[in-house]
C-alpha cells in the first residue's frame, strides 16, 4: 500500500489524477473488505502490546496516524472503524478544531507537540498542523509570507520527530465534491445524523478549489523521506478503512517492536515463585 498510495518526496502533485472513487491494491466489495479490516484486530493487538513494552524498556519508538481532509472525508470514520482495533489503555487520540484563544497566542506548533504519542503508545491526530498551510492560506488567516514558510517549518519539526523515533503516517483523505454532497445531504435527511451537520461545511464548498491548490501545495513539499504523504481515495468509506488500516499495519510491521530482555534472572525468579507461599 506505500508504494500505490505514497508520494515521492519533492515531486510535484495534482489531486485530479487521483480517481476518489479508485481502488489501489483491492479488487474485492465492501463485506470482504470489512471483514479483512475486523480480522486485523489480533495483528494489531499484538504489535501494539509489543510496541507498549519496549517502550516500557526504555526504547523510544512510537507511531502517530496523521489524517487530514475535507469535510466529509472520513476522518471520524477512520478513529471509529481503524483506531478501535488498538489496545485502548495506549492509545491517544487528539481532533484539532479551530484554535482557541491560548492556542493563537502560541506558535502554530505549540498545541500539536502537546498531543505527541508518548514512548510505546500509538495516535491519532484528526487534523493536524497541517490546517496552518490550509484554511490558513484558503481563508488568508496570515499573510502569504507566514504560511509560506511554515512549510519548511513542518518538514523540521517532523524529521525532528522521525530522528527520535516516532513513526508518521501522514493521510490525506480524498474525496469528490459529489460525494460530499451526498455525505451532506444523508446529514440533513436522517434525524440520527443530523447532529453531525454543520452549515458552515456548505459554506466552504465554494472554495474547493482554493482547497485543492492548498493540498497539492503542502503534499508536494511536504512529503519527505522521513515522512511521507499517503493519499487514499475515500469516496468509498469501506476501501478507505481498508487501505488506512493497511498502511499502519505496514508501517508497525516495519518498525518491528521487540519485548525488552528481562532486568532479573529468570531462573531464580521461578524458584523463588515456587518455593513461597
Amino acid at each position: 500500500m506505500r508504494d500505490l498510495l505514497g508520494l515521492a518526496p519533492g515531486s510535484l502533485f495534482d489531486l485530479d489524477a487521483v480517481d476518489p472513487a479508485a481502488r489501489p491494491g483491492f479488487t474485492h466489495g465492501k463485506k470482504r473488505a470489512r471483514a479483512e479490516v475486523l480480522a486485523l484486530g489480533g495483528r494489531f493487538g499484538e504489535l501494539h502490546t509489543r510496541l507498549h513494552a519496549a517502550g516500557k524498556g526504555g526504547a523510544r519508538d512510537r507511531l502517530l496516524l496523521l489524517v487530514q481532509g475535507t469535510d466529509c472525508s472520513g476522518k471520524d470514520g477512520i478513529a471509529r472503524h481503524v483506531m478501535r482495533l488498538f489496545e485502548p489503555m495506549w492509545l491517544h487520540y487528539a481532533a484539532f478544531d479551530k484554535p482557541t484563544d491560548e492556542e493563537r497566542r502560541h506558535h502554530f506548533l505549540w498545541r500539536i507537540r502537546r498531543q505527541l504519542p508518548e514512548a510505546g503508545q500509538i495516535a491519532m491526530h484528526n487534523r493536524s498542523h497541517y490546517e496552518d498551510v490550509l484554511v490558513a492560506r484558503v481563508h488568508n488567516l496570515v499573510p502569504e509570507a507566514i504560511w509560506q514558510k511554515r512549510y519548511s517549518e513542518i518538514n523540521l519539526f517532523e524529521k525532528r520527530l522521525t530522528d527520535d523515533g516516532l513513526r508518521l503516517v501522514k493521510v490525506m483523505l480524498h474525496i469528490s465534491a459529489d460525494e460530499q454532497r451526498t455525505r451532506l445531504q444523508a446529514r440533513l435527511t436522517d434525524p440520527a445524523k443530523r447532529w453531525k451537520y454543520n452549515p458552515g461545511d456548505v459554506d466552504e464548498r465554494p472554495f474547493w478549489p482554493a482547497y485543492k491548490a492548498a493540498y497539492e501545495a503542502a503534499l508536494a513539499q511536504c512529503s519527505t523521506a522521513a515522512a511521507p504523504w499517503f493519499v487514499v481515495p475515500a469516496d468509498h468509506k469501506w476501501y478507505r478503512d481498508w487501505a488506512v488500516a493497511h498502511l499502519v499495519l505496514e508501517a508497525l510491521e516495519e518498525m518491528d517492536p521487540q519485548y525488552p530482555p528481562p532486568d532479573f534472572d529468570v531462573a531464580a525468579e521461578r524458584a523463588r515463585l515456587e518455593g513461597s507461599a
